[in-house]
């Protein structure tokens, strides 16, 4: 009855213009306080959940994950490290990567078994991170946020032999030299998930695969940091039982030891085998995503790949994926499809214990719904059914995001001193998800506009 309620009022505000989500672009109000931000907030000790799949499903994973590009092209052999590796940092970083940089080094020896350490910016190392502007890197890479490329150690090298067979990681028998290229003019958040993209990359596999509910191999973004499965999958990559230059049959013919090894625990889950990813829908959500197409196109992208899912019959993270991406799109203009789709997606997610961030993700745009139409108790509960999933993934922009839509809704319950340390606490985060502070009143104010009505008409 409740969700039934936010139905019917989210769709009778949203007819008469009531303001939308907040990943919608609006109006900025002004902010009824200039006080200096509090101090940002940082996340501590990692908490990572094993994988909860099987281990012949996991191995399946490693093999698609392993032997081919995001593109579709099949890698003839495995190719990792042999031996240590060593990390540097060039260019202009933002003080975050440090600390960021150190963690994650910390969790590939802890938990994925990698020697792997960090070395001066002037020292030669299998791996460099360059650090530049956001406009320098895309001026190249126009869709890239970030990026990996073998056998160079720098930006003039890649600047140089960006369309040789250098970069070409077909080619490669083993890897002893990578770069990874990243923005330092962004937030925190952004330069850290980077970091474990990029890193990941750099050292395993280098496929995405959207069927992965729990992992940043992944375009669908959920997840930013490396979940427990990404480390096994890191683990078995570098066991000592493969080497480069093996193929698949070869690792295939060694992965039930490897993982029975490293994830006992996956020996006694049933396996289930999943369906395979038609090219038509891929295409048709990267179409749905990408931002060289109208907002028309992409939304016509959108539900395409919702009906290719129907037609597979998936109730997977892909039909989620799919629903979601079309609420998403539907917002600035269609609120009642918009809502459906999250409502269906949220189902979805939180059926799966896998798939509990993107529930979560959900739950934040149907809160932004309650909060507009006055639900402000319904956006509370949303909220705090949601904030534990997000920090253990540590997604400080959503968190963020939920601490302001709870604040926004005990303010129209006249909870103001509550209010005010909620929000202060969305801030702090705020300074690591969004950045500048510039960014952060922005956020603020875009959840400030949702309840703007619902506080004028009280």
């Amino acid at each position: 009855m409740r969700i039934l309620l936010l139905i019917l009022a989210a769709l009778s505000l949203a007819a008469c213009g009531a303001p939308p989500p907040p990943d919608t672009p609006t109006r900025r109000i002004t902010l009824p306080t200039t006080e200096p931000l509090p101090p940002m907030k940082t996340f501590a000790v990692p908490q990572v959940s094993p994988p909860g799949r099987s281990n012949a499903s996991i191995a399946r994973d490693f093999l698609d994950l392993s032997f081919a590009l995001e593109s579709g092209r099949q890698l003839p052999v495995l190719t990792r490290f042999e031996g240590p590796i060593s990390v540097r940092v060039t260019g202009r970083a933002p003080a975050s990567v440090g600390p960021d940089l150190a963690r994650l080094l910390s969790r590939l020896r802890r938990e994925a078994g990698i020697s792997i350490t960090q070395v001066a910016p002037d020292q030669d190392a299998s791996i460099t991170i360059e650090v530049m502007a956001r406009s320098e890197l895309q001026k190249y890479v126009p869709q890239a946020a970030c990026f990996v490329v073998p056998r160079l150690s720098s930006w003039a090298e890649f600047k140089r032999l960006r369309r040789t067979d250098a970069v070409d990681w077909t080619t490669l028998q083993t890897r002893e030299r990578m770069s990874i290229f990243l923005p330092g003019d962004v937030s925190p958040q952004e330069a850290r998930d980077c970091l474990h993209e990029e890193l990941a990359q750099a050292l395993g596999p280098l496929n995405d695969l959207y069927r992965l509910g729990d992992s940043v191999f992944n375009d669908d973004n959920f997840h930013t940091v490396l979940t427990g499965f990404d480390m096994l999958i890191l683990r078995a990559y570098y066991h000592p039982s493969l080497q480069s230059g093996m193929t698949r049959e070869q690792v295939a013919a060694r992965l039930p030891a490897i993982l029975a090894q490293l994830n006992p625990r996956g020996q006694q889950v049933a396996d289930a085998l999943p369906s395979r990813t038609p090219r038509a829908w891929i295409d048709a959500i990267e179409e749905a995503l990408g931002p060289r197409t109208s907002d028309m196109r992409r939304q016509a992208a959108a539900k395409r790949a919702v009906n290719i899912a129907r037609e597979q019959g998936w109730t997977d993270n892909r039909m989620a994926f799919s629903l979601f991406a079309l609420g998403r799109l539907a917002l600035s203009g269609e609120a009642d499809i918009a809502l459906a789709s999250f409502l269906q997606a949220g189902v979805l997610y939180k059926s799966k214990p896998e798939t509990q961030l993107q529930a979560a993700h959900v739950a934040m745009q149907l809160a932004a719904f309650a909060l507009s139409s006055g639900q402000a108790d319904t956006a509370i509960q949303m909220v705090d059914e949601s904030i534990g999933v997000v920090a253990q993934a540590e997604n400080a922009a959503l968190l963020s995001t939920l601490l302001m839509i709870k604040a926004e809704a005990l303010e129209v319950q006249g909870r103001v001193v509550e209010a005010k340390a909620v929000r202060r606490d969305s801030l702090g985060w705020a300074r690591y998800g969004f950045g500048s502070d510039e960014s952060v009143r922005a956020r603020l104010s875009e959840i400030a506009a949702l309840s703007s009505r619902v506080k004028a008409a009280g």
